[in-house]
């Protein structure tokens, strides 16, 4: 697994390392590009909000097309992806992070962190009836080969491996 590809989400927008004027410093003008590779996991700091779900698959498309992933075991990567990180918005506080790795050929292995229980839910949580809930866990334990969750010190992280070939 060779295949590396360098990018930074900014404002909705996927930007390579070559995008950075020579010896521009990252910041927040100038965000430091990830790295995504077989051997290096790809870690994201999202926003606390319902929109990250969509920046989260959008980096891990990324990711997935670097590494050769194809289209079905993409679409159950993403799938997972979003409903951990909708999950991490809608019902737990801030920060929210995603890490994305292979730790093998035929195998996705997805972390998001969160900060721990909210004592309320998102308004966007809330705006949709109770049968527009609660279906998360299901889909994540459907598509996957494996999945749980372990406390932080400040949080949990919920994961889940997802068969990508």
């Amino acid at each position: 697994m060779n295949a590396s590809i360098e990018f930074s989400e900014i404002g909705g927008v996927t930007v390579n390392s070559e995008s950075f004027p020579s010896g521009a410093t990252p910041g927040p003008a100038n965000p430091a590009p990830r790295t995504c590779s077989g051997e290096a996991p790809g870690s994201w700091e999202l926003p606390h909000r319902p929109e990250s779900a969509g920046v989260a698959r959008r980096v891990t498309c990324a990711a997935l097309d670097a590494w050769g992933v194809d289209d079905n075991a993409s679409d159950q990567v993403l799938m997972v992806v979003s409903e951990l990180v909708t999950n991490a918005v809608e019902h737990a506080l801030p920060p929210v992070t995603l890490r994305v790795e292979r730790p093998a050929a035929d195998t996705v292995h997805i972390e998001v962190d969160d900060g721990g229980p909210a004592a309320q839910e998102g308004s966007w949580a809330t705006t949709g009836g109770p049968e527009e809930h609660g279906r998360g866990g299901v889909i994540v334990s459907a598509l996957s080969t494996a999945h749980g969750s372990r406390p932080l010190a400040h949080g949990a992280t919920h994961w889940a491996d997802v068969t990508a070939v």
